[in-house]
Parts: C-alpha cells; sequence; structure tokens
C-alpha cells in the first residue's frame, strides 16, 4: 500500500469520524439523522470499492474502541448491539456497492446510480432487520420509523453524489492527486 493511498484513505475516514457523530434525532425514529452515509457514498465512488469498505472497517473500529464516532457521539460494542448496529454494518455493502459500480462502469451514470441505490437497500434492509430484532417488532413496523422518514435525505444524498462525485474525480485525477 503506498503513502498516497494510506493518506487517501485516512482522510476519508477521519472525514467519516467527523460527520457522523454530528447527527439529529428525529421524534419518529430511533434511528437519527446522518451524513454519514453521503461520506461513505463519496469515499467508495472517488476511492473504489477496496479503499471505501477499508474506511468503512476502520471507522467501525475506532468506534468498536471506544473513540466516540458513531451517531451522537457515541462508542462501543453497546452501539452495535443497539437499534443502529445494523446500520454500522450495513455500511459496508453501501461502500462495497457504490465503489463496485464506480469502477466497473466509469462512464454509465445510470449503472452507477444503480450501485449506489442497491447499496443504500442493503444499508436500509440489514439496519431495518436488526432493528426489529432489538425492539421485537415486525420488519414492517420496523421499516414505517426506521426506512420512510429516510427515503427523501437518501434520495438527495445519492443525487449529490451521483452529481458531484463524478466532477470531482475528474478534476482530483486532473491535479495529480489521485491514481
Amino acid at each position: 500500500m503506498t503513502t498516497k493511498t494510506m493518506t487517501q484513505i485516512g482522510l476519508f475516514t477521519a472525514l467519516l469520524c467527523i460527520v457522523a457523530p454530528m447527527s439529529i434525532p428525529i421524534p419518529v425514529s430511533p434511528v437519527p439523522l446522518s451524513l454519514a452515509s453521503l461520506v461513505i457514498c463519496f469515499s467508495a465512488y472517488l476511492l473504489g470499492w477496496k479503499k471505501g469498505v477499508i474506511c468503512c472497517l476502520l471507522y467501525f473500529l475506532i468506534g468498536l474502541a471506544g473513540i466516540p464516532v458513531f451517531s451522537g457521539f457515541s462508542a462501543g460494542f453497546s452501539k452495535l448491539s443497539g437499534a443502529t448496529g445494523g446500520y454500522l454494518i450495513g455500511y459496508f455493502f453501501l461502500a462495497f456497492f457504490t465503489g463496485y459500480f464506480a469502477e466497473k462502469f466509469p462512464n454509465t451514470m445510470v449503472l452507477q446510480l444503480l450501485g449506489m441505490i442497491v447499496g443504500t437497500v442493503f444499508l436500509q434492509c440489514f439496519g431495518t432487520l436488526w432493528l426489529s430484532v432489538i425492539t421485537n417488532t415486525t420488519f414492517l413496523q420496523a421499516a414505517a420509523s426506521a426506512v420512510v422518514p429516510f427515503l427523501p435525505g437518501d434520495i438527495c444524498k445519492i443525487v449529490l453524489v451521483i452529481l458531484c462525485a463524478p466532477v470531482i474525480k475528474k478534476n482530483v485525477i486532473k491535479a495529480q492527486l489521485y491514481s
């Protein structure tokens, strides 16, 4: 692994660790509103699926080590076993699908968009399934409180990434900051 690669991964992991704790609790859901998925989509799109997944892994390990980088400035194993633990696992799928589709289809925006949508569906499914187990509710009940309120925000995040990330990547490559 080159110094440039380690720097890229470190910068996006740091950005995720800064943005993710700044979440907003919403009254209709045990899941707070967070921009973590936005940073994960950008990192995976710009760095590729392998580096994007590594960013998620480092973020995950930092949080499990007790540094308050999870939503609401929380940390530790209790967060993983709590209501939002499934979303933390789902971040890996979001990074994988976003990065994989961005790498394999660099000139096809529709397929890149599909990758982000598939990743978001996996994120929401894992999170909702885990939430339903933790709260002893049905999957549909959990989805009503933890997916439906977030759909407009998820759509906005995906649109933002699909419009901005290609431009950013092009300029970063042009400046020879990316390989």
